[in-house]
């Protein structure tokens, strides 16, 4: 169906409303009585909100349709000019501008609802008038406040409270719309936006990108052109690659993939040509697919994390600026209200759950880590806010468990390349394909031979080489019948593509020591000298290299790795065996550049939060060899049964030990003795050899 005419109804209902609020917005812009900084910001948004009101009347009109595509390029940048690195410094929406035109408090609220207009941007391409409206609303009523002041109706002091309370009820107030939208967005593939795009355009003409309405840059133009070079052949390879993942992650866990109907990609535009392919394979399963916008609602957003299909980042200081915003409406009220709509939603859209497959994620790597600048201007949660911040999150965690059932659910992840890696890329992607689609067998015996030896211990002890201060000894699960139980699962080529490791759920009693990383990149963020302290299987202590303030440091690890809780336990412990995907990245100088998806395959690697089986646990595991996996819980997960709150923290982070920074890994047996792993950073253990051959040569 025509994006245009989708929400015809509602945008009649609403059209002569939002014409008055871009009238009203007009005049404010034309004539406002305001005085320096509040001036400036207002000028400048209503001047936004022309642009969107113009563009909003060129989707309407189709005229674009026709547009070359220097023109669609022009349009695209004047939209997000505003935020880019050279013009942030004067922009409405970076809080250490409005700081300087308002103070700190009222700063921090004008800068969010700066970032809140700009979501405008894709309201207009997906032509909902209602959430336009919405957004011109707050806009005018909090110029009405600043007026008032102005005009001595209000006194000054007082402005503070009102914006404050403006900017709460507007995001309170509307919580059942925009949560009804969001989970809809979440479940239903009647709303096909983007699969239209997809589906109908002649994706060799490159202007169908602009159409998604999101920031388009050399890199997803040239990402797009590349793909459009390979043969179709090639395509439908990495297409297959991706869902074959996906349907035997359901074969592997005994789940009934026929009872379902739906299944979500996600996706970094660029990708276009790949995700068709994958559409269409889906779709031979018997599963429809679902695709929805990374949001960019304040209160959908998490932090700074791009979930869902996204453009390229017009700037990643403005994201990062912004990922807290949270804390300037986040209360009791505010939580429990959330909640209800989200119950509403869920409830409203429970037969779409119920066939909802869950996510299969085709991501990227390339971009070069970003070194974000951390302002004391931008929003922060106070500790009360972050510890009802974990409470909302577990609460909305169960509530969507009651209609996703997670043990009738699977997913798969894959990853390939985009042209801001370098020079090599090309050579880089051919490298990642080879790197998909390694030698399942193979790896299947090599991988096995790994975990008979760790079966036979009772904890296993890594230590760093060099300037790596790592020395950690993890407990592992006890095994009651070695004959057909093991402790570790082989992963191969299913849900985590590329394959290379093996992985438990430790035991939390016993495992103590240091971890420690001199420089990994995780969820967007580049860490230099990571470290964790554990004690009986918890983060007690931790620190990073990231700013000069030790406290900054820990602030930011706070928020990214530890999601706002004081302590988390060690869910993961893995030992990557892709030597491959190693000498790769050594070979072209990209380490720093890839994700965590390739990087946990090339090292021991540890994840702090919840297991891999988090809500899972009762369902059975089996490795190849037909013995079950008994790892999958721990004294934290176990107390689900009681309070499940307690039992889960709602996140999971890999953090990987390459190769290089790794002196040895060894099982401990019960009796004291040690059996070599790796030595010197080389598989040692007879049956293993064969992964060093990549490690001693290039690829």
């Amino acid at each position: 169906m025509d994006y245009r005419v989708r929400y015809g109804e509602e945008n009649e209902a609403v059209r002569e409303r939002l014409e008055l609020a871009f009238e009203r917005i007009g005049e404010i812009k034309k004539e406002s009585g305001l005085k320096g900084g509040a001036a400036a910001y207002f000028e400048k948004m209503a001047g936004f909100v022309g642009q969107i009101e113009a563009l909003t009347e060129l989707i309407r009109s189709g005229e674009t349709d026709s547009w070359s595509q220097a023109q669609l390029a022009r349009l695209n940048s004047s939209l997000y000019e505003d935020i880019f690195a050279e013009n942030y410094g004067d922009s409405p929406a970076n809080p250490e501008k409005t700081e300087e035109w308002f103070g700190e408090t009222l700063g921090q609220l004008m800068a969010f609802v700066a970032a809140e207009l700009r979501g405008m941007i894709v309201y207009a391409y997906e032509y909902r008038l209602t959430d336009i409206a919405i957004c011109c609303e707050l806009f005018i009523e909090l110029y009405n406040w600043f007026e008032m002041v102005e005009t001595g109706e209000m006194a000054a002091d007082a402005l503070e409270a009102q914006v404050k309370e403006t900017v709460y009820y507007y995001v309170s107030d509307y919580s059942d719309y925009k949560a009804e939208i969001r989970v809809r967005e979440l479940l239903d593939p009647t709303l096909t936006f983007a699969k239209d795009i997809i589906m109908e355009s002649d994706l060799t003409d490159l202007r169908y990108l602009y159409r998604f309405g999101e920031y388009i840059s050399d890199n997803e133009l040239k990402t797009a052109a590349y793909l459009n070079s390979l043969p179709e052949e090639t395509i439908d390879a990495m297409a297959s690659t991706y869902t074959e993942g996906y349907r035997k992650g359901f074969e592997l866990a005994g789940i009934d993939l026929s009872e379902k109907k739906t299944a979500e990609v996600r996706f970094r535009l660029g990708f276009e040509r790949v995700v068709r392919g994958a559409i269409r394979q889906f779709k031979a399963m018997g599963l429809d697919v679902i695709l929805y916008r990374s949001p960019v609602h304040g209160a959908d957003k998490r932090q700074h994390m791009k979930i869902g299909y996204y453009g390229a980042l017009a700037n990643p200081q403005y994201e990062y600026d912004h990922r807290n915003d949270l804390a300037l409406f986040f209360d009791k009220p505010y939580k429990d209200r959330r909640l209800a709509m989200l119950k509403v939603a869920y409830e409203e859209c429970k037969e779409l759950a119920a066939g909802y497959a869950g996510p299969a994620l085709l991501d990227t790597f390339g971009e070069e880590p970003f070194q974000y600048v951390n302002k004391p201007q931008v929003p922060r949660l106070t500790d009360k806010q972050q510890k009802l911040y974990v409470t909302f999150s577990g609460e909305t965690s169960n509530l969507i468990q009651q209609y996703i059932d997670p043990e009738k659910r699977s997913f798969t992840i894959i990853s390939y390349p985009t042209p801001d890696i370098g020079p090599d890329f090309e050579e880089i992607f051919r490298e990642t394909i080879r790197l998909n689609t390694l030698d399942v067998s193979r790896y299947e015996v090599i991988q096995q031979t790994l975990i008979d030896a760790l079966d036979s211990g009772v904890a296993a002890r890594i230590k760093g080489r060099g300037e790596n201060r790592t020395d950690l000894t993890v407990a592992l699960q006890p095994i009651a019948d070695p004959e057909k139980q093991t402790g570790f699962e082989n992963c191969l080529a299913d849900v985590n593509i590329p394959l290379g490791e093996v992985f438990t759920s430790p035991q939390l009693e016993g495992t103590n020591g240091i971890l420690h990383v001199s420089d990994i990149y995780l969820g967007s963020i580049r860490y230099k000298d990571l470290w964790l302290k554990f004690e009986e299987g918890f983060v007690v202590d931790y620190g990073c290299a990231n700013d000069p303030d030790e406290e900054i440091g820990r602030k930011i690890i706070r928020d990214a790795i530890m999601n706002q809780h004081e302590r988390l336990p060690l869910g993961e412990f893995a030992i990557g065996t892709n030597t491959i995907a190693y000498a790769m990245a050594k070979k072209y100088d990209i380490i720093s550049r890839l994700k965590i998806l390739i990087i946990e395959k090339m090292g021991p690697h540890f994840a702090v939060g919840d297991t891999c089986y988090s809500h899972a646990e009762e369902r059975a595991a089996y490795n190849p060899n037909g013995k079950e996996v008994i790892a999958r819980e721990n004294s934290c997960s176990l107390k689900r049964h009681e309070d499940p709150a307690k039992a889960y923290f709602n996140c999971h982070t890999d953090i990987t030990i390459p190769y290089h920074e790794l002196d040895s890994i060894c099982v401990i047996c019960a009796g004291g003795s040690e059996i070599p792993l790796i030595e010197d950073g080389r598989f040692v253990l007879p049956g293993t050899e064969e992964l060093n051959i990549a490690l001693d040569s290039d690829i």
